[in-house]
């Protein structure tokens, strides 16, 4: 059995490698292996170097690292990496600190017990950790979980939260649009549809960071987040769409 670990990158030259280790000591049952990909997202700063430094260092650790000729977007990088997966299960996991890889046992046990089909972190559920950041940024998430939930009627309370883990054969038949952050609910819109889906929330801690120390998102991305739920909700196409393309020409993968 394989767990596939999904790591977006651009310029997170400060935090890959650490992040790297805590992927790699990441408890998991004894008969589940890991499978790490990242998609460094054409990063101008040390990425990519760190992540082919600590490859040549764990050579028995199953890492593969894809680069995008050109810089296009978290949802393209995730794109890829769904693409490329495969495990019987996949994760999200951003390449920052700001999420733990110690919980992915946690995450992954209503799948092991055959209770869900997908399950997504949530960071204002439970009693674990949670750095005290900026207080429009907690607005911004609920009002955009809030909007999402009236048009997929699920009761999340997170959807904005980067962990997701869902089995890979489901997400990999799910047909992706968002090139940046209106990845999440795009998805969560998507697989809303699914007849009979069963999706899971499991509280999660959260080590959020600061503009200076390297956050990326930002005001433009909640109103695209807001133009995705309208248009994966209101303006959707209930036929099929499997994903189901080559690996593009753009890509470099070691």
């Amino acid at each position: 059995m394989k767990l596939s670990i999904i790591i977006p990158a651009y310029n997170e030259e400060r935090t890959i490698y650490a992040l790297l280790d805590k992927v790699l000591a990441a408890p998991l049952p004894a008969h589940i292996q890991k499978e790490i990909i990242v998609i460094d997202d054409c990063s101008i700063d040390q990425t990519g170097l760190l992540v082919q430094t600590f490859k040549d260092e764990h050579p028995d650790f199953c890492l593969q690292y894809v680069r995008h000729a050109t810089n296009q977007g978290k949802g393209a990088a995730l794109q890829t990496g769904i693409r490329l997966a495969t495990g019987n299960w996949l994760i999200i996991q951003d390449a920052d600190l700001e999420y733990d890889p110690n919980e992915y046992g946690l995450l992954l046990q209503p799948l092991l017990d055959g209770k869900a089909d997908v399950v997504f972190g949530t960071r204002f559920v439970g009693n674990q950790p949670h750095r005290v950041l900026y207080f429009w940024h907690s607005v911004g998430n609920k009002i955009l979980t809030l909007l999402s939930n009236v048009f997929t009627d699920l009761n999340l309370t997170d959807m904005e939260s980067c962990y997701k883990v869902f089995k890979t054969n489901l997400i990999q038949g799910i047909n992706l649009q968002e090139k940046r952050f209106g990845f999440e609910p795009e998805v969560t819109a998507k697989l809303a549809r699914i007849p009979a889906i069963r999706i899971y929330e499991v509280g999660i801690s959260y080590y959020g960071r600061t503009y200076a120390e390297g956050k990326k998102i930002g005001w433009r991305d909640g109103f695209r987040a807001i133009y995705a739920i309208l248009k994966y909700n209101l303006f959707r196409s209930d036929r099929p769409a499997v994903n189901i393309q080559k690996h593009s020409n753009e890509l470099s993968v070691y």
